[in-house]
């Protein structure tokens, strides 16, 4: 039997022959007819037969995702050889410490290397075809870079000069930057400030529409990222209605052809470049030193930021716009209330006036730029898989009582068909703003979400989790067990809430996951439903954050 594998666990080998593949599947896939002519131009590019080509086409159709063209087992083949750890270990450590130095070293030089180096393991060196697989597998960047330096690798595969991007519809290409917003907001409860929020914005280049946006009180992360992908990429439709924006004309959304950010850290974090590849997207970095190439992206901040400027509580772009004003004085908005507000702003005003480069609205430019596209709008199979393909993971094997993750135990029925059995761990996904529920990724892909064991124990940040063991560290405690760790989390909590007129201690506040409340009613059983034991929506979890 065919086995689909998961991202997370292929090769960087096996990764790039997938990434190799898509490229020519998926038009194939898309086409309602193949013609000889197609199919044998893609049999000679990737090296198959006919039937191997007619099975991916058929994977890929019914899951239209890079992992489904990951190569398959039915059982090992009597001409696939596989190294042993050991040897594939020494192989890696040859290749990083000798082949990969500014030396240059050739092939065949790499090769008498490498045998006296399995010889003084007493070890079977591996192959020359097998050494040449491993350094065909290596990214050519990497390579360059190592072997010749960083500006070399700059000038070979980098663009240079003016930007190469192009994109001739919507979703053909899309920015996404960070910022601080310039605007002080106010918690929920004492309605007293708390400081600047960040907001995440995604552009369309083509029709200049903002695909989507995330706002929040952490510093930006690959979960900044994941969640203004969520938005740009999903229909809006019920994200409105939670908001009882029920007016507002949203349309835009779909896959992106390619995604384009900066250099910072969060742009390349793995959960970004895999889930993009997985979905068949390309991931470009701007230069260093080369502002023309995020223009779009820039303008649309100084946009929102020059609308932000007329609200309470601004803090305008500098100091001396803002001469005497009293920002903290002035904040009334609460972050969702600035959600909100952001959200009519784009939609309702930004979209619906006139763009000076464009000479059209932006909501008019993606209306007919969409009725130009000769396929359409491609959306993700599951929402809720898409937004948790681009959450961070770990490793986690399942043991008999459950899976362990920051010493925190978790168990569903879902795990029992695995717990003690299987001998390779599972890739678990988590939110670090509410750890209440992991997401475990079964062989087939598809995620789970498994609660706390013990389901008294109240939603808790990853950031919460990390600054109470400093502190306990700090004290000279041993490792608490999960209960006491639990104790002391609550504990800060209620230092946090007695201290609420200290501006920096509201915001830890706002932080923090809401406690669990009683949120439906499960009307086939009659039974309260908790909100930690709900699966969430992806733009639930972004709204009660």
């Amino acid at each position: 039997m065919q086995n689909w594998r998961t991202w997370e666990a292929a090769s960087d080998a096996e990764w790039g022959l997938a990434l190799e593949r898509e490229a020519v599947i998926r038009p194939l896939a898309e086409q309602q007819r193949l013609s000889m002519p197609a199919v044998e131009k893609a049999v000679q590019q990737l090296r198959l037969s006919r039937s191997v080509l007619y099975d991916l086409v058929r994977r890929y159709r019914r899951r239209p995702q890079t992992s489904s063209l990951l190569p398959w087992k039915r059982g090992r083949e009597a001409r696939v050889r596989l190294l042993a750890p050991e040897r594939e270990e020494l192989l890696q450590v040859c290749i990083r410490e000798f082949f990969l130095t500014r030396e240059r070293p050739s092939t065949a030089a790499f090769m008498r290397e490498l045998r006296r180096r399995f010889s003084e393991r007493q070890l079977p060196a591996p192959n020359y075809r097998t050494v040449r697989r491993r350094l065909e597998a290596l990214d050519q960047r990497l390579v360059v870079g190592k072997r010749e330096g960083s500006k070399r690798a700059r000038e070979k595969f980098g663009p240079v000069g003016v930007s190469t991007l192009t994109a001739d519809v919507p979703m053909d290409l899309l920015q996404i930057d960070h910022t601080l917003v310039d605007v002080i907001v106010v918690d929920r409860e004492q309605r007293l400030p708390i400081g600047r929020p960040w907001l995440t914005l995604a552009i369309d280049v083509v029709s200049r529409a903002v695909a989507g946006f995330s706002v929040s009180l952490e510093a930006p992360s690959a979960l900044s990222v994941s969640l203004v992908l969520t938005h740009a990429v999903l229909p809006k439709a019920g994200w409105l209605a939670d908001r009882e924006l029920h007016n507002l004309q949203w349309p835009m959304g779909g896959l992106p052809r390619v995604i384009h950010v900066d250099n910072a850290k969060e742009f390349h974090s793995q959960a970004l470049v895999r889930g993009c590849q997985e979905y068949g997207i390309t991931l470009e970095h701007r230069p260093p030193a080369q502002p023309q190439f995020g223009g779009h992206i820039e303008r649309l901040i100084g946009t929102m930021m020059g609308a932000v400027h007329l609200l309470p509580g601004t803090t305008f772009s500098n100091p001396q716009e803002k001469g005497s004003y009293d920002s903290e004085g002035k904040a009334v908005l609460t972050l969702p209330e600035l959600e909100r507000w952001l959200a009519l702003e784009i939609a309702g005003v930004y979209h619906l006036s006139p763009h000076s480069a464009l000479g059209k609205k932006p909501l008019a430019a993606w209306q007919e730029g969409v009725a130009r596209r000769k396929q359409p709008v491609r959306y993700p199979p599951d929402a809720e898989e898409f937004f948790q393909d681009f959450l961070p993971a770990v490793p986690r094997l399942v043991q008999r009582d459950g899976l362990h993750f920051h010493k925190i135990r978790y168990w569903d029925n879902v795990l029992s068909p695995w717990a003690g059995r299987l001998k390779e761990p599972l890739w678990i996904k988590y939110d670090p703003r509410n750890l209440s529920r992991v997401y475990v990724r079964d062989l087939n892909g598809k995620h789970w979400p498994v609660p706390y064991a013990d389901l008294r124990q109240p939603p808790i940040a990853l950031w919460e989790l990390v600054e109470a063991r400093k502190r306990l560290r700090s004290s000279g405690a041993a490792d608490p067990a999960e209960r006491a760790l639990f104790a002391n989390i609550l504990e800060q909590r209620r230092i946090v809430k007695e201290a609420v007129n200290q501006s920096h201690q509201r915001r830890r506040r706002e932080r923090t996951p809401e406690p669990v409340e009683i949120l439906s009613r499960d009307t086939e059983s009659h039974q309260t439903v908790r909100r930690d034991e709900l699966q969430p929506h992806p733009v639930e979890i972004w709204e009660r954050e």
